[in-house]
């Protein structure tokens, strides 16, 4: 199986998505909502996220006949075969979309390549609003705009990554307590907040804010973000050698049966 062409593939398909994402975004949008998890953002729907989905869709296509390769995406209905097959593309193509209907610029085309046993092999971020693209092919090291990419210098403060601000997070007490014990550890007298994001580009935020991290507290309602959420930043932060967990420990569950969701484990997103 050739990964360079099929990194290349992806590019192209999140590019493709992006410009189509970006002619809509200045404009009133109107959205339909959908079965999602517990939080609004995952509720609600455009009809741009689907010419996105359907852009991506087509041009994958092909490498999906030549490799066999099953698919995994937001807007078509699961139908299993990521269970029989080695890969398949996992396909996210518009996260935050509610930050796109409230005309902020914290939205992101994602896709990933994953195994069968759950490892991100190519993960692509698009982020089409400051035409900033972030790329990985595991083993092979993390690229933004093309150039190799490595961990930014630290700032002076720590900074917590979110999509809510944190009162409105779920387990904030908790939250809070591991802020302060990782600005102790780090012996640092300041924590920024930065939210509002989408998962992706949270998980991009953490990556040049170091030091910085992100969580998800495991829940018992659907939500957390689902596979297509984390999948291409998986492989984008490991590669970049950032701390990439199950809030218990362990690695994300990519390609977990009990349906897309990722409450049950949570996630953790670390840059120190």
């Amino acid at each position: 199986m050739n990964f360079e062409a099929l990194l290349d593939l992806a590019i192209e398909a999140a590019r493709a998505a992006g410009k189509i994402i970006q002619a809509h975004a200045h404009l009133e949008m109107d959205f339909e909502e959908k079965v999602g998890g517990s939080s609004r953002a995952s509720q609600v729907l455009t009809e741009v996220d689907k010419a996105a989905e359907r852009a991506i869709i087509e041009i994958l296509s092909p490498s999906m006949e030549r490799y066999d390769l099953a698919l995994l995406a937001e807007e078509t209905a699961d139908d299993g075969s990521r269970f029989e097959k080695d890969y398949f593309w996992c396909i996210d193509p518009m996260d935050g979309t509610l930050a796109f209907l409230e005309k902020r610029p914290d939205y992101a085309v994602s896709i990933a390549l994953v195994t069968k046993d759950g490892q991100a092999k190519i993960g692509v971020v698009y982020d089409p609003s400051r035409d900033n693209l972030y790329q990985a092919l595991q083993g092979q090291g993390a690229y933004k705009n093309g150039q190799p990419w490595s961990l930014a210098k630290a700032n002076s403060y720590l900074s917590y990554v979110s999509d809510h601000s944190l009162e409105k997070s779920v387990g904030a007490e908790k939250i809070q307590s591991i802020i302060t014990t990782k600005q102790k550890e780090l012996g640092l007298s300041e924590t920024r907040i930065l939210s509002g994001g989408g998962l992706v580009i949270n998980a991009m935020r953490c990556a040049e804010n170091k030091p910085a991290f992100m969580l998800k507290i495991p829940k018992p309602s659907p939500g957390c973000g689902s596979i297509w959420d984390y999948a291409a930043t998986v492989c984008i932060c490991l590669e970049l050698g950032m701390r990439v967990e199950a809030f218990s420990g362990g690695p994300l569950e990519l390609n977990h049966r009990g349906g897309s969701f990722m409450n049950e484990g949570g996630m953790v997103f670390e840059n120190f």
